[in-house]
């Protein structure tokens, strides 16, 4: 697979994930949309991650922090406190200790709240690239 075609498969793959989050949202599967949510984020970052550093393999990992630092994108404070936050979702619904907790802190206010901030990311990612 060339470069191109790399990242083109990292953002389709990203586009799948939004518009299965958005069907999660609408059928009140709130701890899954935010799941989905942050492979989204993942994947732009993945995509990008790819395009600044051609040669190298894409790190298996799911932190988005760290993952951003492995690119040449610049983040403002609060998308930076967005990434780690976003990481969190990734733990909590993926893990038994703390999927229940993960799953009742998951209100509509709470995940419409993050999901539009998710979203507003993937929009902002997108038009970088």
């Amino acid at each position: 697979m060339n470069q191109t075609d790399h990242i083109n498969y990292w953002l389709k793959s990203a586009e799948h994930d939004l518009a299965s989050a958005e069907t999660l949202f609408q059928h009140q599967r709130y701890d899954w949309c935010l799941f989905l949510g942050h492979l989204v984020i993942e994947k732009m970052l993945k995509a990008f991650f790819v395009r600044d550093n051609p040669k190298a393999p894409v790190p298996q990992i799911h932190n988005l922090t760290k993952l951003s630092e492995q690119t040449k994108l610049q983040f403002s404070p609060e998308q930076k406190d967005l990434l780690l936050e976003v990481t969190r979702f990734n733990l909590k619904a993926r893990y038994p200790d703390y999927k229940f907790e993960f799953y009742k802190k998951c209100t509509p206010e709470y995940t419409q709240r993050h999901f539009t901030k998710i979203k507003e990311l993937y929009q902002w990612l997108l038009q970088l690239l």
